[in-house]
């Protein structure tokens, strides 16, 4: 049978233990995945920058569904550091689908959507892409600050 003095021990060491493991568990479950996430954005098209309209919808941010649930997008926003921005209308992003948005004209489907706009969104040397909620509240973000073509988030 264990003195009290052991048992007290036991108890305050189990008790600091937990205490250290705590934050751990806490940390791990910070680093999930977002339920919807921008996966890549494909900042500079293929060849010159002519602002053909095909050149603008080699430029596109790819978002993606990480959950087992269609997820309701209707009046998301993904916007650059300018603040051009593309709005989904009513929109349902199935279990893990991804969408794609481009920057050029075109016509919009359950895998594609588009900014219509006539020039480029996202700048070569570094940008940033903000997704956001209906409400406002930023879900994802993607940076990046050197030239290339492409960076996965």
């Amino acid at each position: 049978m264990a003195s009290k003095a052991a048992t007290k021990a036991l108890v305050a060491a189990t008790a600091a233990g937990l205490a250290v493991a705590a934050p751990i568990a806490t940390a791990s479950s910070a680093q999930a995945l977002p339920a919807i996430m921008i996966y890549k954005v494909q900042y500079d098209s293929p060849g010159s920058d002519t602002g053909s309209n095909t050149s603008l919808n080699a430029e596109f941010v790819v978002i993606k569904n990480t959950t087992r649930s269609n997820r309701v997008l209707t009046g998301w926003t993904l916007r650059d550091k300018t603040g051009y921005t593309y709005k989904f209308p009513a929109f349902t992003l199935k279990a893990g689908a991804v969408v794609t948005i481009h920057t050029g004209r075109g016509t919009a489907s359950s895998t594609h959507r588009y900014y219509n706009r006539a020039w480029y969104v996202w700048n070569n040397t570094g940008d940033t892409a903000y997704l956001r909620n209906a409400y406002g509240t930023t879900v994802d973000t993607c940076s990046w600050s050197r030239s290339g073509t492409a960076t996965y988030c």
